[in-house]
């Protein structure tokens, strides 16, 4: 075989190979970037609902000084980062995209209740197996997994996604 074929063959090759490195090059900056908007995110949610801590329950309030469970992670995100999710918690968790158990990240929302069909609290996981929440002791740090909680499920309201 003559080199200037081996030359001519190596050519489509080689171009491919380049598009490919642009292409793994490019999806990498976009999804390290979405990562990043994602930590951004979660941390202007985290800050605001931070400086609500200590707030007291009250069935059915909305903040900014007093909150039931859904009122507070329906304000938390519409304060921090201008999300607006449904009221309650049932409609939260309808109304969200779910996640599982082994794909949560902070800022994603937890349920608790009987089933999916009668979720009765919601919280906002913010790692290391706590979260967040508003309950008859107010705006309070705890464990997800709690002998007075039974978690229903996870979800993910779509401007924190990590897809």
């Amino acid at each position: 075989m003559s080199h200037s074929i081996i030359k001519s063959a190596l050519k489509p090759l080689l171009l491919l190979a380049a598009l490919f490195a642009f292409a793994v090059s490019a999806y990498t900056s976009a999804n390290s970037a979405d990562a990043s908007s994602s930590d951004q995110q979660y941390s202007k949610v985290l800050k605001v609902a931070k400086k609500h801590l200590g707030a007291s329950y009250v069935y059915g309030a909305v903040g900014p000084t007093h909150f039931d469970c859904s009122g507070f992670t329906k304000y938390i995100y519409k304060k921090s980062i201008k999300k607006s999710i449904p009221r309650t918690a049932q409609a939260q968790y309808n109304g969200t995209k779910k996640v599982s158990k082994s794909n949560i990240k902070k800022g994603d929302l937890v349920y608790f209740g009987g089933s999916k069909h009668s979720i009765s609290h919601v919280g906002m996981y913010i790692g290391n197996g706590k979260m967040i929440d508003s309950q008859n002791r107010g705006v309070i740090t705890e464990k997800v997994y709690s002998p007075w909680w039974h978690v229903v499920g996870f979800s993910r309201p779509a401007t924190l996604s990590y897809d």
